[in-house]
């Protein structure tokens, strides 16, 4: 029995889903009940917007809206978290399917291409989850994802353009599809009524969001879109509608992909899933802190790829969390995935027995829902922000903005999470490095830097490196303690504050071998205060022993000047009046 019941936790450790059943309140499902009804009127048009973002027919953003809520819901650790289609994510996938599509752009052979696609994305975050790799969610900084998410939108916004203005563009790539969409304008392709209703469409949602933000102001674009085509007739004025969508649902299916696809495949899946995994648990992580929630990246990594999973084997494509869609459910009183559940049996109905609901749905109003958000991607106030505070950082985010604009968003990325990994080598390769001494009315020793009067102690200087030694470093390293040796008077001591000093390699402990005769040569001792036990260890097994002994370590840097002071004598030069006395 024990058994049995240890098996029936293990599966609800898996299967959060099962679990909040169990632990459900008949008071919730009313408002659950609320708020997937809300939901749902988002989900359908922005989930069909996202699909034509993602080169796709509309219906495959509802199927992908109605699995991967069902996916999320049982295997998904956060209670109100929804995932969907995403702006962030079309650009990705469609950079990813339309190569490999052809010039013919066969709609068949882009969805089987996007549904496998989300089965590797799928793959890879449980294969991810199961080794506990939710951190790589982190390699990708702030400064780096701000640029890179800057670039997105302008992408995305630059790309909507020709289908706002009520034509078409072959061009690729930012800079090719804002001259296409210039010569369209120049030529005349802009049909006026396509523009004014993608124009109104977008002022009116930014207006809406601005000053109305509790009012749905997608559905309330899409509601007037469909009544200005019956009213004013759109469709005999040149606007292309949605039409009606194919009826009923689609079947279990494998995609029928060549094997020569599965390469670029990967390659794309895993830029989506390191974007998606670091947006949904961004995003998770600010709704958890609102009711007290932890987060866990590998259970949040299983709930993404089940999400992608069940998109997947029903003609969907890639997604990921959306933070507005979540805002809305939570607004509108969502305790539990149920809410999800809901909203996605709501598109269910709608596709099975009112598929022509939306067929006089003007294509330029999707063209404004993607564009407004693309708009919510952009972070122009932190791209100042970083400029104010972090130029180096301004510079890595104007980096990622460029990759993405000027080489694709695909490569975007992959410059993005460099970018990202190169800043912390760069840290580490240079980091800050001091003198300390003897501030004024403060206990211990503080940076000579941030405090001009600080005293040194005559034949000692305390020296700390703020990284971890390792083979980028060394010389550096081994530079700036030879400076200090040869500085007048010559130290007797150079206290090392190793306490910043998490790891030495082996290419470093050559480096202090060499280092400690040459300033035994000099005159001058090495010793190492406050240096952590595991690295003092792995210090002793590269054989430094040899010639840094146990006397050359304290605890503390207080020890190591009281040692000097007793071995030489040395004195604290006189005070003034009033200082305090630091030990």
């Amino acid at each position: 029995m024990r058994a049995i019941a240890a098996g029936v936790v293990s599966v609800l450790g898996w299967l959060p889903g099962l679990q909040a059943v169990r632990t459900y309140r008949r008071t919730w499902l009313a408002s659950d009940i609320a708020a997937g009804i809300v939901l749902s009127t988002l989900l359908v048009p922005q989930g069909m917007a996202y699909a034509e973002l993602a080169g796709l027919p509309p219906i495959t953003g509802l199927y992908t809206s109605i699995m991967c809520l069902l996916g999320y819901a049982l295997f998904g650790p956060s209670r109100v978290l929804v995932l969907g289609p995403d702006s962030s994510l079309g650009p990705m996938i469609a950079a990813t399917i339309l190569p490999l599509a052809g010039a013919g752009g066969d709609p068949k052979r882009a969805v089987a291409l996007a549904s496998m696609l989300a089965i590797i994305v799928g793959a890879i975050m449980v294969v991810g989850a199961v080794a506990k790799l939710g951190f790589i969610a982190d390699l990708i900084s702030k400064p780096t994802m701000i640029g890179y998410m800057n670039g997105l939108a302008l992408t995305i916004l630059v790309g909507q353009l020709p289908k706002l203005f009520g034509f078409k563009t072959d061009a690729e790539g930012l800079i090719g599809e804002a001259a296409a969409f210039v010569r369209g304008l120049a030529d005349g392709k802009a049909v006026a009524a396509a523009a004014t209703v993608g124009i109104c469409g977008t002022a009116l949602i930014l207006v809406l969001q601005r000053w109305l933000p509790k009012l749905p102001a997608v559905l309330i674009v899409v509601v007037l879109s469909i009544a200005a085509t019956s009213i004013f007739g759109l469709a005999a004025r040149g606007v292309s509608l949605v039409g009606v969508l194919p009826k009923g649902f689609p079947p279990l299916t494998l995609p029928d992909v060549r094997l020569a696809d599965l390469g670029p495949l990967f390659a794309g899946a895993a830029g989506i899933a390191l974007v998606s995994l670091a947006d949904t648990i961004s995003t998770a992580s600010a709704f958890a802190a609102r009711t007290g929630q932890e987060i866990d990246g590998n259970r949040e990594m299983t709930g993404i790829g089940a999400a992608n999973l069940a998109a997947g084997l029903f003609q969907g494509f890639p997604v990921s969390t959306s933070g507005s869609r979540t805002a809305v459910a939570e607004r509108s009183g969502a305790k539990t995935q149920l809410a999800g559940v809901v909203g996605a049996a709501v598109i269910v109905v709608m596709i099975l027995l009112v598929p022509g609901l939306f067929r006089n749905l003007p294509q330029p109003a999707l063209a404004a829902v993607v564009i407004t958000a693309s708009l919510s991607l952009a972070d122009i106030p932190g791209t100042a922000r970083l400029w104010r505070q972090n130029k180096a950082e301004f510079w890595l985010s104007l980096a990622a903005f460029s990759g993405v604009a000027l080489l694709g968003v695909l490569p975007g990325i992959a410059i993005a999470v460099g970018l990202s990994i190169l800043n912390v080598f760069r840290r580490a390769w240079r980091p800050y490095e001091t003198v300390l001494g003897r501030a004024t009315g403060l206990e211990g020793y503080h940076d000579v830097r941030g405090h001009p009067g600080a005293q040194q102690l005559p034949g000692l200087v305390i020296y700390r490196f703020d990284a971890p030694l390792f083979f980028a470093n060394a010389t550096r390293f081994r530079d700036q303690v030879m400076r200090l040796a040869r500085a007048e008077p010559k130290p007797a001591w150079i206290v090392l504050a190793a306490e910043p000093m998490t790891d030495v390699d082996t290419t470093a402990s050559d480096m202090l071998e060499d280092l400690d005769e040459a300033l035994t040569e000099r005159g001058t001792r090495l010793v190492f205060a406050e240096l952590k036990d595991p690295v003092r260890r792995k210090i002793e097994r590269y054989g430094l022993a040899r010639t840094i002994g146990p006397r050359d370590f304290f605890p503390t840097v207080e020890s190591a000047v009281e040692a000097f002071r007793v071995q030489t004598g040395a004195q604290w030069p006189a005070r003034s009046a009033g200082a305090g006395d630091v030990r």
